[in-house]
C-alpha cells in the first residue's frame, strides 16, 4: 500500500512543497506535478467544478505517480470527507474553519474508530487494491490521513489555539487572501494587521507541534512566509502557471 510520506516528514519537521489544481481534469496533471518535484498537491473541491469520478480519477493517477494527493472540500460534510478518502485522497482541508468544533469534527469523520466515526469500506482504492490484515490496515490509514485546518478567517486567529488542539489537526494552512478580507482590507496581504495575524499561526502551530502552512503565488512574499517558519509551502495552481508562462513567453516574443 501506497504510504504517505508527506505526513512522516511533516513529524521530522522538513519543508513540504505543494501546489492546487484548480482547473485541469485530466489526471495527467497529477503527472506533471510529480515530475515538476511537489511533494504534494491539493484538487479544490471548494471552488472548483470538479465532480466525484474526475476526483477519483485525478486520486489514482496520483497515488500510482506516488506524489501524496490531497483534497480540499467543500464544506464539513461526511459523506464528502469519507467519500474522497475511500477514494483514493491521503488527507483533506477544511476551508473556512472558525471554531474547535470544526477540528473536532473533521478529525472525526477522516479517522476510524476508535479516533474516530470513519465507516470501513477497505476494498476501496484507499487501499491500492491490496488486501491484507484489516486491523493493519486501519491503523496505517489513521496513521497516514493529513487533517488540515485552513485559517482564512478572523475568528480563527481569535480562537486558533483551541483549533488546533484538537489531536489529529496537522497542518494549519493560512489563505492570505480570504484571511485579508475578514479582517477588512481585501487584498492586502501585507497590511500589518494580516501580517500579524500570520504570525500568529506560526508561533501558536509550533508551540502545539502542528506544521503551519501558507497558499500564495506570490514567490518573493512565499519565500519570505517561508523563511519566517512555515513549513508547509503551496504555491500557485495550474492556473496560475499557465496564465503565467502565457503571459510571460508572450512578452518577451512581443519585445
Amino acid at each position: 500500500m501506497f504510504r504517505n510520506e508527506m505526513k512522516r516528514d511533516l513529524g521530522k519537521g522538513k519543508k513540504i512543497y505543494g501546489t492546487m489544481l484548480q482547473e485541469m481534469v485530466n489526471p495527467t496533471a497529477a503527472q506533471i506535478f510529480k515530475r515538476a518535484g511537489f511533494d504534494f498537491f491539493m484538487v479544490d473541491c471548494e471552488h472548483s467544478p470538479y465532480d466525484q469520478g474526475s476526483v477519483r480519477e485525478i486520486l489514482r493517477v496520483a497515488r500510482l505517480e506516488e506524489i501524496c494527493p490531497l483534497v480540499r472540500i467543500r464544506n464539513l460534510d461526511y459523506s464528502l470527507a469519507a467519500g474522497y478518502l475511500d477514494a483514493g485522497a491521503m488527507g483533506l482541508m477544511l476551508p473556512r474553519v472558525e471554531d474547535v468544533t470544526d477540528t473536532e469534527t473533521l478529525v472525526s469523520f477522516m479517522k476510524y474508530p476508535p479516533q474516530g466515526i470513519r465507516g470501513l469500506s477497505g476494498d476501496a482504492p484507499h487501499s491500492d487494491y491490496r488486501f491484507g490484515d484489516l486491523a493493519e490496515f486501519i491503523e496505517i490509514q489513521n496513521q497516514d490521513t493529513v487533517a488540515i485546518a485552513q485559517i482564512e478567517r478572523k475568528a480563527a486567529i481569535e480562537n486558533l489555539e483551541e483549533i488546533l488542539s484538537v489531536t489529529g489537526i496537522d497542518v494549519a494552512l493560512v489563505g492570505p487572501e480570504d484571511l485579508s478580507l475578514s479582517y477588512g482590507v481585501p487584498g492586502q496581504t501585507s497590511h500589518p494587521t494580516v501580517v500579524n495575524a500570520i504570525q500568529k499561526v506560526i508561533d501558536i502551530s509550533v508551540k502545539l507541534g502542528v506544521a503551519p502552512g501558507i497558499h500564495m503565488g506570490n514567490i518573493e512574499k512565499l519565500t519570505e512566509w517561508k523563511e519566517k517558519g512555515m513549513q508547509v509551502i503551496m504555491y500557485n495552481s495550474d492556473l496560475g502557471f499557465l496564465i503565467e508562462g502565457a503571459e510571460e513567453g508572450l512578452k518577451a516574443l512581443k519585445n
